[in-house]
């Protein structure tokens, strides 16, 4: 493959740039006292991390109305942002070890556009751009505001028209198997990550082309997965 040639890395956010499981445990937490009901256990609530809101509490409380769901997911909002203004965001929704520096690098590659598909909302986005000044980094921005819920390839496919690569030169980074399902429904490349909210196993059992234990795993992994190495 010629150094020439564009080249596009979509990220997922939480679980795979920042840690925000505490800022979601206990937003769910908040949610679910709010409408006097059970909070679903820590295992169950990372489970749903990366799908959006209405599809989350679908799979935590199946058989709830959807009056129900559509009260829990106003209610998570709320919470989210109560603990957005009043706490420490960087605390809250730290970057992981080594995720500045890897983003840093690649942004610096002429060749190399950077993309985001989160199930986050825009809000929700900007507020982590602000506290980790990450934003400039990104070509493609791609939030649950405007696209069907992951495992749904709308992401990807917006990420790839936005910035002109082909599918075969693009590859998302996720540690979630619905990561993983939308960037293969893409037609892209796709790498998990084991310090996230999903098994690992899970991850290669969806397609992943390989698994990191590290952010500076991923250069040598590019250019394996791109024929460079």
């Amino acid at each position: 493959m010629s150094a020439g040639t564009l080249k596009l890395i979509i990220f997922d956010v939480d679980g795979t740039l920042v840690d925000s499981q505490a800022h979601i445990l206990a937003s769910m937490e908040g949610a679910f006292d709010a409408m006097g009901l059970p909070a679903p256990d820590r295992a169950a609530t990372l489970s749903i991390v990366g799908l959006s809101l209405p599809q989350a509490m679908m799979r935590l409380i199946p058989d709830a109305s959807e009056a129900v769901r559509t009260q829990l997911v106003e209610a998570y909002k709320s919470r989210f942002a109560q603990l957005r203004q009043t706490g420490d965001g960087r605390a809250l929704s730290p970057l992981y070890p080594g995720a500045m520096a890897g983003l840093q690098a690649l942004a610096a590659q002429e060749e190399v556009f950077l993309g985001i598909a989160t199930g986050k909302s825009r809000r929700g986005l900007d507020h982590l751009f602000e506290i980790h000044g990450i934003g400039p980094l990104f070509h493609t921005v791609q939030v649950a505001d405007d696209h069907p819920s992951k495992p749904h390839p709308s992401m990807v496919l917006t990420c790839l028209r936005e910035t002109g690569v082909a599918p075969e030169h693009a590859v998302i980074l996720g540690d979630t198997t619905y990561d993983i399902e939308m960037g293969r429904a893409g037609g892209i490349h796709a790498i998990g990550v084991d310090w996230g909210y999903h098994p690992s196993t899970t991850l290669t059992g969806a397609g992943a082309a390989t698994i990191l234990s590290d952010f500076t795993e991923l250069p040598p992994a590019l250019d394996q997965l791109w024929g460079r190495g």
